[in-house]
């Protein structure tokens, strides 16, 4: 029998929101380039972008303090934070192009304003907080951040976690600020797919690809299989990008760049307490980021979110971690031992030797009990009953292990990273978080990377969709006023747009259209 074969000038492996931002962007950019999609599941967004695994909910450095290190002087370095930022704003500027243009519509369906909060507990705590609150509210970036360790002013703020308090104990402080987001990014992703559908991208569901390799022309061949009748399929295209999540650690390597040696993957599986009680869901309304227990990664930062999902308001807390081999929810538990491969052998064993904490930890969580978690809970919500909390278990993270320039072995990576062949034939997404929350910044440097030839031509329209695009925000203040009112504006953010109306009040506002 024989085997069909189809080319295409892109394919993009895996239907989560890194390569539905991928191919509205190179659509935007090319529009007459063919794309086809190969998702494994039988629909977009059901792996690590969907809004129950783990996906960023608005990841803007605004309360997460593992961004914001202490250094040994006791200042803090607020560098990450701004980076992070910064980031964000390229999607929050892309998301208000693909609005304004009418890509997509009803931005509620996937952004709603919401508080963030950073909350700490203890003298030395309070301490930290307070310099870093100093040293982030005089940024343009982070206008607007309150701090206040008055304990009537946090009941306020979160009467949930402040009502029952015992504060004879220890001092409590938290910093605060509006303009943080609640960002859906599984039906985000589905609204993007739905755009693309619209722009005659082949999107095939339930389609496994098994095998990639080079052919002698230097283009891409993969190997597919379609997983409902079958049938195995051959697709040949000039670009490559694996976005399958944790999967793309298997096609990277299948692919044999050398850039893609000596590179493997922990995988940390995630679960959250979901409150299923509405009347303590109406208690709070904010994203709240305590700090991580001392030895604990930075993947164990608890928080109690309030979240949208299907326009529902729910509460979760968490992340408390698990371990599985597999490298997706829907994975085989045989993904970490086959992707252990000569090249990578001793990086994984090294990395292995140097995170012993790291796997005493996960054991810890593992065997936690529900009680036990209730108890971590507790630290937020006084008062939480057990009966109003169910355990969910949410999507898998895999962490990237790779050496390091300086000659470090077996160096645990977190974060979100590209690698990508010489030529820019191929790139793969490895990596967590911040992840989703920076999706546009990291696809906008895979076609700087991939396509350099083509980026002088492509910038101008690059600029349209992302004005600050090349340029720091942070140094340019009336440029980030400007595109804050805008995108606060085109995504119906109020409250984004009322800080920024009081920050312009006495700043002259560039009049040049957007």
């Amino acid at each position: 029998m024989s085997i069909r074969e189809t080319k295409t000038d892109v394919i993009l492996i895996g239907a989560g929101i890194m390569s539905a931002t991928l191919g509205t962007l190179l659509k935007e950019l090319v529009p007459e380039w063919n794309i086809t999609v190969f998702e494994k599941l039988s629909k977009a967004g059901e792996e690590s972008s969907n809004e129950w695994n783990n996906a960023g909910t608005g990841h803007a450095a605004l309360c997460e303090l593992n961004y914001t290190a202490e250094k040994p002087d006791g200042s803090v370095d607020v560098s990450k934070a701004i980076k992070i930022n910064e980031q964000f704003q390229d999607s929050m500027q892309f998301w208000s192009y693909l609005i304004k243009s009418k890509r997509i519509q009803n931005p509620q369906d996937f952004i709603k304003e919401l508080p963030h909060i950073s909350l700490v507990h203890g003298e030395q705590n309070v301490s930290f907080l307070r310099k870093r609150y100093e040293a982030m509210a005089k940024n343009p970036l982070f206008q607007g951040m309150e701090f206040s360790d008055d304990p009537k002013k946090l009941m306020e703020w979160i009467p949930l976690i402040m009502q029952d308090r015992k504060l004879t104990d220890e001092p409590i402080a938290a910093t605060k600020i509006d303009t943080g987001t609640d960002v859906n990014f599984g039906a985000l992703t589905r609204m993007l797919f739905d755009h693309l559908k619209n722009k005659n991208i082949d999107l095939k569901y339930s389609h496994s690809v098994n095998d990639i390799k080079r052919k002698n022309n230097g283009q891409w061949e993969l190997k597919v299989q379609n997983l409902k009748n079958g049938t195995v399929e051959r697709h040949t295209a000039k670009f490559v990008f694996i976005g399958g999540g944790g999967g793309s650690i298997h096609l990277l390597q299948k692919s044999g760049i050398p850039e893609g040696k000596n590179i493997g993957g922990f995988p940390v599986s995630g679960l959250f307490m979901v409150c299923n009680n509405p009347e303590i869901v109406a208690k709070h309304h904010a994203k709240v980021y305590g700090k991580a227990k001392v030895g604990a990664p930075p993947m164990s930062v608890p928080h109690l979110d309030t979240r949208f999902i299907d326009n529902k308001k729910s509460l979760l807390f968490g992340p408390f971690a698990g371990f599985t081999p597999k490298f997706l929810k829907n994975g085989s538990m045989f993904d970490l031992v086959t992707s252990v491969k000569p090249d990578n052998l001793i990086t994984m064993l090294a990395a292995g030797a140097k995170n012993m904490s790291l796997t005493k930890y996960l054991i810890q969580q593992v065997m936690l009990s529900k009680e036990q978690r209730m108890e971590e809970l507790r630290e937020f919500i006084p008062n939480a009953k057990s009966e109003d909390w169910d355990l969910v278990v949410a999507g898998q993270r895999v962490q990237v292990i790779k050496d390091t320039v300086d000659g470090g072995k077996g160096t645990l990576q977190f974060g979100t990273e590209v690698v990508s062949a010489a030529d820019g034939s191929i790139a793969a997404l490895l990596g967590a978080s911040p992840g989703a929350s920076t999706a546009v910044h990291v696809m906008l440097e895979v076609i700087a990377k991939c396509f350099p030839e083509r980026i002088n031509e492509w910038e101008p329209k690059i600029k349209e969709m992302i004005p600050s695009y090349g340029m720091s925000l942070m140094e340019h203040p009336e440029l980030l006023k400007k595109t804050h009112s805008h995108t606060s504006e085109t995504l119906e953010l109020k409250k984004n747009q009322l800080i920024n109306d009081l920050v312009d009040k006495d700043t002259k506002v560039l009049n040049e259209k957007f």
